[in-house]
C-alpha cells in the first residue's frame, strides 16, 4: 500500500485526503489494503479517508467482541476531533459500524455496510477442522469471491497463517460468537441513520437475503446490488462500488 501507517496513542491507522471524513472498518481477515481503490478515489473527491487498524487480535480475550470494538472505534472518534463521520465497513467492519452508530447516534451522519455482519452469522468462524490443509483454506478463501482469483496466494497466505496461530484462532471463534449475540434485527428499526447497502449479488458468506432484511429492517435505507461479486464489493469491483457510492453520498448532500 502506498500510504504510510500512522501510529498515535494506541491507535494504527491511514489516512489521506481532505474533507468530510470517512472511517473505513475491515473485516476479520481483511487487510487495509482490500480498501485501496475506496481510499484513493475518495480522497481525491474532497473527503478524508482513514482505515484504522481494529484491535481484532490485539484485545484480550474478555473484550474481544462487537460491542469493545465499537467502543475502541468511538474512542478513535473522539481521538481525530471529529464531531461527525461516515462510517464505511465491510462484514465484521459493518457490523463494528451499526453497532456504534446504535451507541452513538450523534457521531455518525451516514453509515455504508456492505457484505455485513450483524443478521445471519453461520459462515463466520467455522469450519477450520481443517486449518491445517492448505487448499481446504485455499478453497475457503476463493469461495469469499465471486472470482476465484481476487483470492491472490497473499490473500489466502495471510488467512492460513491466521487459523493457524492458535491465539488468532480463538479470537477468530470469540468473535463468531460474540457476532450472535450482538444480533441487531431487535435494533436497526430504531436506528435513523441514513444507510447505503451495497452487497454481492452472488455473496456466499452473507447471502442477498441478509442485505433485504437489512433494507426492510432500517428506517432510512438504500439497497444496490453489485452483479458477479462475492463478499467484498470493494475488492471485486472496486469501480462500480465506487460510482454506486459517490452517487449515493451526493443524493444525501454528504
Amino acid at each position: 500500500m502506498a500510504y504510510t501507517l500512522k501510529k498515535e496513542k494506541n491507535f494504527s491507522y491511514i489516512e489521506t485526503g481532505e474533507g468530510t471524513p470517512i472511517i473505513v472498518l475491515h473485516g476479520l481477515m481483511g487487510g487495509l489494503s482490500n480498501f485501496d481503490g475506496v481510499s484513493k478515489f475518495f480522497s481525491e473527491k474532497g473527503y478524508n479517508v482513514i482505515i484504522p487498524e481494529l484491535p481484532i487480535y490485539s484485545m484480550s480475550l474478555l473484550k474481544t467482541n462487537v460491542k469493545s470494538f465499537a467502543k475502541y472505534l468511538h474512542d478513535f472518534i473522539e481521538f481525530k476531533g471529529f464531531e461527525e463521520v461516515i462510517l464505511l465497513g465491510n462484514s465484521l467492519g459493518g457490523h463494528i459500524g451499526l453497532y456504534h452508530t446504535k451507541m452513538f447516534p450523534d457521531k455518525v451522519k451516514g453509515l455504508i455496510i456492505t457484505g455485513s455482519s450483524g443478521l445471519y452469522e453461520s459462515a463466520m468462524g467455522g469450519g477450520y477442522t481443517k486449518r491445517s490443509d492448505y487448499e481446504v483454506i485455499k478453497k475457503k478463501a476463493q469461495d469469499v469471491f465471486y472470482d476465484p482469483k481476487v483470492a491472490t496466494k497473499e490473500i489466502v497466505d495471510e488467512v492460513y497463517a491466521t487459523v493457524n496461530d492458535r491465539n488468532k484462532l480463538i479470537k477468530t471463534l470469540a468473535i463468531a460468537k460474540s457476532a450472535i449475540r450482538h444480533n441487531m434485527a431487535k435494533d436497526l428499526p430504531k436506528m435513523q441513520t441514513p444507510t447505503c447497502i451495497i452487497w454481492g449479488k452472488q455473496d456466499n458468506v452473507t447471502p442477498p437475503e441478509v442485505a433485504k432484511e437489512f433494507n426492510e429492517l432500517l428506517p432510512d435505507s438504500d439497497l444496490f446490488w453489485i452483479d458477479k461479486c462475492g463478499h467484498a464489493a470493494m475488492m471485486e469491483h472496486p469501480d462500480e462500488f465506487n460510482i454506486i457510492l459517490e452517487n449515493w453520498l451526493k443524493s444525501r448532500g454528504f
